[in-house]
């Protein structure tokens, strides 16, 4: 095993999903500002899960005996349309999904199957991710103004929505 590449891997994913968690935050205050409760919940919730990633992530990085590297991969969009949140967050989840899958074909030939494993379930939560998206997104598209109208009556800090 390449000990240097799976690190490198998975200090590069620690990266995306530190970025993820600022931008998803970002996306939290405005939606929250703006009254959509429901919707800045969703974005909230997304950025703790990144989050428990970042952890998960740092400490296959220390078994390693790595350096855990907190930059993030990329700045904050200063988005604050609802849609154009969606569109952005949409594309980050997928990215993410390809690059993960991309990264745990790397460290399977690479003999790593515990990064592979790590990067086959960030897969599957990034895939979920991305519908949870798309789906309020395929909402405002059909509904327009109407559905987002409806998330300001929707559940505040902290309920469900």
């Amino acid at each position: 095993m390449n000990r240097d590449k799976s690190i490198q891997l998975l200090n590069e994913a620690a990266a995306d999903e530190l970025w993820a968690v600022h931008q998803y935050m970002y996306f939290h205050f405005h939606l929250d500002d703006l009254g959509f409760g429901p919707l800045a919940m969703l974005f909230k919730r997304t950025a703790i899960e990144e989050m428990m990633h970042i952890e998960l992530l740092a400490e296959r990085i220390l078994f390693l005996k790595g350096d855990v590297e907190l930059v993030p991969s990329q700045e904050v969009d200063k988005i604050t349309e609802p849609e154009a949140m969606l569109i952005k967050a949409t594309a980050m989840e997928e990215q993410s999904a390809i690059d993960y899958n991309q990264a745990a074909l790397e460290c399977s030939s690479n003999a790593d199957s515990a990064s592979k494993q790590i990067f086959e379930g960030l897969v599957a939560d990034e895939e979920r991710h991305f519908d949870q998206y798309d789906k309020q997104l395929d909402n405002i598209k059909r509904f327009g103004a109407s559905y987002l109208a409806l998330q300001s009556f929707g559940p505040g800090e902290g309920e469900a929505p």
